[in-house]
């Protein structure tokens, strides 16, 4: 049996007359950039993040964000080309820049860390939780008076305490960014993330679990003021046709993505629910002492966008996967911070020691929407008999 790491036509093939017809009703529109498409997609997921766990509308939402200027219990979206696009330019918006510093885990993918070094901020790496998140202990630890905003990666679909997150940055007053790339419609107490910081930064990169069919991002914020800033600067900072605000960017999610990403959006509790199914599986039957499991953290609610083991003889499992013909990922072999991109910054390898240690142990195993008993007993049994 040949399994897979990723499948992606498995969910388009379970919808694909509604994925069909989203596409030809913008053909058929005759209008391709900044349409009603994009209008409402911004609406429906700002609505979506807008509601937590048993589908009630949140009162009012424990966050960074400035009660003055905003509703905090309104969430408000404006689409991007990108996920990096997400996340650099909300971060600009925030008028973070040159100076500044940034705390993020050192285990996260390189795009959060482009995000803050795009806009000439400094990364302050911290070395990563026993649950790959970031270690909440390490955060304070971490602050300087250039300390401006603390960068939480909800990695894999997991969640970490938010309640202590949010208190530190009250406590400093330290703005709040939340990378929610692999996180959609992930929950710390009941509810989204991406709503407790200043911004919440999304992907709808094909692999991920709310995919669009080619690049797209989103960022979400309570401060509707703030959301129109990002909507003028992704258009070449035009807040009217020929007339520039600022110097901006192009970077504007276009009428066939967001056609599509509603279609997706429609089905995402759906497909939460069979990925934390497929997880809890793995997790209750995955038994070799080599292999250390992923654990769902006390009061949050994981999306499981990867099954991420660890491995101390990781090389030696691929090789037997393969040999299985399983397919595995590894997310990620080179942290940021000895990454060449960043050898400027000047760190040297053994500085974050655990965050080079999952990078040697860790192994996401297949893990996608419309995966068969069969094929995940299949994963297991091997991992099983390694």
């Amino acid at each position: 049996m040949k399994i897979l790491a990723n499948r992606m036509d498995l969910g388009f093939q379970k919808h694909q007359a509604e994925y069909e017809e989203a596409a030809l009703r913008v053909l058929r529109s005759g209008w391709y950039i900044l349409g009603n498409e994009l209008k409402t997609f911004e609406e429906e997921f700002a609505s979506y993040n807008e509601f937590g766990s048993d589908n009630r509308r949140l009162e009012s939402f424990d966050c960074t964000a400035n009660t003055d200027d905003c509703d905090t219990s309104k969430v408000y979206c404006a689409g991007l080309a990108s996920g990096l696009d997400a996340l650099w330019i909300g971060i600009r918006m925030l008028g973070i820049g040159a100076g500044d510093e940034v705390i993020v885990q050192g285990n996260t993918y390189i795009a959060s860390v482009m995000g803050i070094t795009m806009n000439g901020a400094t990364p302050i790496f911290v070395e990563p939780d026993e649950n790959s998140q970031i270690d909440i202990d390490a955060i304070e630890r971490s602050i300087t008076d250039k300390t401006k905003a603390v960068m939480v990666v909800h990695l894999y679909g997991q969640v970490t305490d938010m309640t202590r997150i949010v208190d530190i940055c009250k406590k400093h007053g330290l703005l709040l960014i939340e990378d929610c790339a692999q996180a959609h419609g992930a929950m710390w107490k009941g509810q989204k993330v991406g709503t407790f910081g200043n911004v919440g930064c999304f992907s709808f990169y094909p692999t991920k679990n709310m995919g669009a069919f080619g690049d797209a991002g989103a960022v979400i914020a309570h401060d509707p003021k703030f959301i129109e800033e990002v909507k003028t600067y992704r258009n070449y900072g035009s807040h009217k046709h020929y007339y520039n605000k600022v110097v901006g960017a192009n970077s504007r999610l276009d009428e066939m993505q967001a056609a599509l990403l509603k279609v997706r959006l429609k089905y995402m509790d759906e497909i939460t629910d069979e990925r934390r199914s497929l997880a809890s599986r793995y997790s209750q039957k995955i038994d070799n002492p080599q292999i250390i499991i992923p654990k769902e953290v006390d009061n949050s609610y994981a999306v499981w966008h990867q099954y991420v083991i660890r491995c101390k003889n990781r090389d030696k499992l691929i090789d037997y996967l393969n040999e299985k013909e399983i397919g595995s990922i590894i997310h990620y072999p080179v942290p940021p911070h000895l990454q060449e991109a960043y050898a400027y910054l000047g760190h040297e390898e053994g500085e974050y020691p655990i965050t080079e240690e999952y990078a040697n142990e860790v192994l996401s195993i297949p893990m996608y929407n419309g995966m068969t008993m069969e094929e995940q007993d299949y994963v297991i049994d091997a991992l099983n008999n390694f």
